[in-house]
């Protein structure tokens, strides 16, 4: 069996672990910048907060009656860990999938344990964590995904459902279920389903599987298969490393500053830096953009790209900063206000299968090493020591590119200054 774990209402659940007046209140957490309520508590919804609605068009009457916060990013992180740490004495096979997802595999326990195992796994993230979750169990992926989605609806279940696949209830449930409720089918693709007259899950899962990739893909094939039961995709495969790391923000506010650019994308670069290594990959070109706010009718329009080949495959934050850099003087005009900029690194490579261009220049095995200790000792440092502890180049007080978040709360786990304090 194999359970999808998903922490309810996760953003707002981290807050209201540590302030519990926000329970039973509407409470929306917003994007970076303050710009879209991206998690919703039950009554938030209730009063018509659609997810993703920029928060300066909630209804003002409604707007007065929520609780809307700044995404505290360093807070659900460091919770998110905490929930996993906790699922792993449960199973030794966890699989984060997503900041609030992980996928566990049962395989080898006893079936008719499982329900009350997953109890006890969900009394113990509450007790442990402070975050409620639910859990679904099937025997594939997508159709633990739909148990899950059960188990968060239905109160009959209690926060855990299993799912039989060839059950006459998993049947009559599927009969009712949209294909647009499945996990790994898009807009676009339910569509071009209903074309060939399947709406519903369970005539999807009725579906000829060649048939299908024939019209899609070998992935519509294989939620066949799994709707049917079969998992078709190993836990292993959640974890593949990108092809491609992309790290941007838009400005707090306008800017035509070049140095407010350069340092945004130093940050950025320096992030993606960071995650290429993280899974042991090299980049061999670097691409650097910057655009203008394309709502922003009175002012000049502008939006630009560049990729940047590098030298030879590497890793290290320094040679990607400086590639950006020569980027980003290539692609910057003056007089214009830009709203983002980004970067993404491209055609990664096995850290271990480097492949050098005839014009490539080799690096000695002295500097490659060299290299190597010195990125480690930076990561290892920014990782006990909180973000940002070792950087290139030191920013100043006050940036464009700074998160706006008037309404973040404390960092209670990750900072030292912001740590909850109990009067006695």
């Amino acid at each position: 069996m194999i359970a999808l774990v998903d922490c309810n209402n996760f953003y707002v659940s981290c807050e209201r672990v540590f302030n519990p007046k926000l329970e039973g209140q509407p409470v929306g957490v917003m994007s970076n910048n303050d710009g879209c309520v991206v998690a919703r508590s039950a009554e938030i919804k209730q009063l018509g907060v659609a997810m993703g609605m920029p928060a300066h068009q909630i209804d003002p009457h409604i707007r007065r009656q929520c609780i809307l916060l700044s995404s505290n990013y360093a807070l659900y992180g460091d919770m998110s860990r905490r929930v996993t740490d906790v699922l792993s004495q449960h199973t030794p096979q966890v699989d984060v999938y997503s900041i609030d997802e992980s996928f566990l595999s049962f395989e080898g326990f006893a079936p008719e344990t499982l329900e009350e195992r997953c109890q006890a796994m969900r009394r113990q993230v509450r007790r442990d964590t402070g975050i409620p979750v639910s859990v679904g169990l099937s025997t594939s992926k997508t159709l633990a995904k739909i148990a899950n989605h059960r188990a968060k609806k239905e109160k009959g279940f209690d926060g855990v459902a299993i799912i039989q696949p060839n059950s006459d209830d998993t049947r009559a449930f599927l009969e009712q279920l949209p294909v647009t409720e499945i996990w790994g089918v898009a807009g676009r693709s339910a569509a071009r389903l209903r074309t060939l007259g399947i709406e519903t899950a369970w005539q999807l899962r009725e579906s000829s599987p060649k048939h299908l990739r024939k019209h899609f893909s070998v992935v519509m094939e294989r939620i066949v298969w799994e709707l049917r039961g079969d998992d078709c995709i190993p836990l292993d495969d959640m974890t593949q490393p990108k092809q491609q790391i992309m790290v941007s923000r838009s400005f707090g506010r306008l800017t035509s500053n070049k140095i407010d650019l350069h340092e945004a994308v130093r940050v950025h670069t320096s992030r993606a830096g960071e995650k290429l290594r993280k899974q042991k990959s090299l980049a061999q070109a670097i691409m650097v953009f910057v655009r203008t706010n394309r709502f922003r009718s009175d002012l000049p329009s502008y939006s630009k790209s560049l990729v940047v080949p590098l030298p030879h495959p590497t890793d290290d934050s320094r040679e990607l900063v400086k590639a950006a850099m020569a980027g980003l003087e290539r692609i910057f005009k003056e007089g214009i206000r830009y709203q983002k900029c980004g970067i993404m690194l491209m055609d990664l490579c096995d850290h271990d299968n480097e492949q050098l261009g005839l014009l490539a220049e080799p690096v000695s095995d002295e500097k490659r090493e060299r290299n190597k200790k010195l990125m480690a000792t930076m990561d290892k440092l920014n990782r006990e020591h909180g973000k940002n502890t070792v950087r290139l180049g030191m920013p100043r007080t006050v940036n464009a590119w700074e998160l706006r978040c008037e309404h973040r709360t404390p960092r209670y786990t990750t900072c030292w200054n912001e740590l909850k304090t109990v009067k006695t």
